[in-house]
């Protein structure tokens, strides 16, 4: 556990930020302001190793039983953060709710309110249609996993997703690409992963990790303006548009009459299976 030495010799610690919903830590916010805030890369890799990113409860919405939150937790309080102001904020990134103190505590409050506003049940259908909430966070391929989560959590297992994301600048990350381009047996790089020790988690790893175990449950149609071949390294399929890509989904499936079900923002919107 590698700390920033400012934040670790103050006589106090205190932090600001926004709770949102994150796809494998539970929320941001509170903790995460520390770690991996100021921490080193060192540090934060570990944290993102495959046994945690793999772990049932490393999932939206979900702190208890969190390996992830709870490593960030314990090195927050490590780190003497003694007190928290956090918001929240809505579509049009005003600020409807704030907390404030226990870096723990209060988070969590903070957090009960955002799932009571943007959590809810899955709704299981063939295909689910997400976004990564338009800009700035749908520029790249990398990015756009977290929203297909959403849909992860909502699609049968078979079925296929749908995703739109720009994704103007590409793949968004040289590593993340190389590895699904190079690799095309996702047990294997899955194996990989959870075969590699903690110390030495590549970066990047725990994104790859989490898209093959999104592709390993539905097929992807990428409706972007990334290169046509850049999706196809990625396994997934190019679309670009939305009657183009429920044709492709419909083609998979060998039904015409495939349920459909829509995520608006899938990184905003919590989707509890």
């Amino acid at each position: 556990m590698i700390i920033n030495r400012t934040v670790v010799e103050a006589d106090l610690v205190v932090a600001e930020g926004f709770i949102e919903p994150h796809f494998f830590a539970g929320f941001s916010g509170g903790r995460k302001s520390v770690f991996p805030g100021v921490t080193s890369r060192k540090t934060v890799v570990y944290n993102h190793n495959a046994e945690f990113i793999a772990h049932p409860k490393a999932r939206t919405g979900i702190l208890d039983g969190n390996p992830i939150h709870i490593d960030m937790l314990h090195a927050a309080k490590s780190a003497g953060l003694v007190f928290i102001c956090n918001v929240v904020l809505n579509a049009e990134k005003e600020v409807i709710y704030a907390v404030s103190g226990d870096c723990d505590k209060a988070h969590r409050q903070g957090a009960d309110f955002l799932a009571s506003k943007c959590a809810v049940k899955a709704v299981p259908a063939d295909i689910v249609i997400s976004t990564n909430g338009g800009y700035p966070l749908d520029q790249n391929i990398y990015q756009a996993v977290k929203g297909m989560t959403a849909a992860e959590a909502a699609v049968k297992k078979g079925g296929v997703i749908i995703m739109l994301s720009k994704s103007n600048d590409g793949h968004g990350a040289p590593e993340f690409y190389k590895t699904f381009a190079e690799e095309k047996d996702l047990d294997r790089m899955l194996d990989t992963f959870m075969k590699t020790p903690k110390e030495t988690t590549r970066i990047d790893q725990w994104q790859s990790q989490i898209f093959a175990r999104v592709l390993q449950h539905a097929r992807v149609v990428f409706i972007s303006d990334a290169p046509d071949e850049m999706v196809k390294d990625m396994h997934m399929i190019p679309a670009h548009s939305i009657p183009e890509a429920i044709k492709k989904a419909e083609e998979i499936l060998g039904d015409p009459r495939a349920s459909i079900a829509a995520v608006p923002d899938g990184v905003g919107v919590m989707v509890l299976p």
